[in-house]
């Protein structure tokens, strides 16, 4: 007993000698401080690389916004003439909003037909992974390549199937008529963007687990009270990033009216995108556009997050 006693109290009995946990804390902790480092190694890199590339450039235009530059030679600054300009230039200013008209209307359109297409693929169906191949066709596709494609159907086919059915609107070319030369843009870019959206809500399709649906219909729902009740609030989520991605890549529209209308007839389909890169590059107008591309980038971001904030509270809601 006494000796039991004084070892305890001498700290040298095998119960507190401490020989095994602390050699395994000191490795777990050297470990971690390594991992720790390669961490680091691997992202702070990758990240100032980015940085660089983009907000340099961002930063740099800006700047040049201030300025009377052309994109070569001697400039000098000259503050917020640009910025004022841009405020009463009519040019601008429909650009602006045929940008915004075109980009509703294919947002709603898009979210539609690819909720639609992904509840329709995501049923049972024969050869469902077939189909899902043939829709997401569309996306692989350069838009520049393909526009050039519709714009032949659209001036050629179409006007004769239109003269042969008697149909005076669709008799000739939507594209020389500035009351119709949206139409093939909007057609175009809803063709091609359904297809990436229809992806995403299948994804969330997929996170719905099918019992839901199962106690539904025992409980006497039908297919459309399952999709109003079960599929479309937890589809919540995906409909936001949905909604946000399809109306800011409407936005930035360019391809589409490059291969079908060149911003015309009579500048009717200028998009913001396209009025900078026409008059930013080629019309001698290398600063007023870079201070239009401002202008829109903070438009762009003040849309995104207004998105954001209402279908967030309308997830919670």
């Amino acid at each position: 007993m006494t000796t039991a006693s004084t070892s305890l109290h001498s700290g040298r009995g095998p119960a507190l000698s401490g020989a095994g946990p602390v050699p395994s804390k000191k490795r777990g902790k050297g470990r971690q401080t390594r991992l720790d480092r390669t961490y680091y190694w691997m992202t702070v890199p990758a990240a100032l690389i980015f940085a660089f590339f983009l907000y340099v450039p961002f930063i740099q235009g800006i700047l040049y916004s201030f300025t009377n530059s052309q994109g070569f030679g001697t400039y000098k600054w000259i503050g917020l003439k640009n910025y004022i300009a841009l405020f009463q230039d009519d040019r601008v200013w429909h650009a602006y909003g045929f940008s915004i008209f075109i980009a509703v209307i294919c947002t709603v359109l898009i979210n539609l037909i690819a909720m639609f297409l992904a509840v329709l693929l995501n049923s049972r169906i024969a050869f469902k992974n077939g189909f899902r191949a043939i829709y997401f066709i569309p996306y692989t596709l350069a838009v520049l390549v393909i526009g050039y494609v519709f714009k032949y159907i659209f001036m050629v086919p179409l006007p004769a199937l239109g003269q042969a059915l008697h149909i005076d609107w669709l008799s000739t070319s939507m594209i020389t008529s500035a009351q119709l030369a949206w139409i093939p843009i909007v057609f175009l870019t809803v063709w091609q963007s359904v297809a990436y959206n229809t992806l995403l809500y299948l994804a969330g399709l997929q996170t719905i687990d099918q019992e839901v649906y199962e106690a539904a219909e025992i409980d006497g729902a039908n297919a459309w009270q399952g999709f109003w009740r079960i599929t479309f609030p937890l589809l919540g989520p995906f409909v936001t990033i949905n909604m946000v991605l399809s109306l800011e890549n409407a936005l930035g529209a360019f391809d589409q009216v490059v291969a079908l209308t060149g911003g015309g007839p009579d500048s009717a389909t200028e998009t913001v995108s396209y009025l900078i890169y026409n008059n930013g590059l080629t019309g001698g107008e290398y600063a007023y556009q870079t201070a239009d591309a401002v202008v829109y980038f903070i438009l762009l971001a003040v849309i995104a997050f207004v998105q954001l904030r209402f279908f967030s509270n309308r997830e919670q809601i």
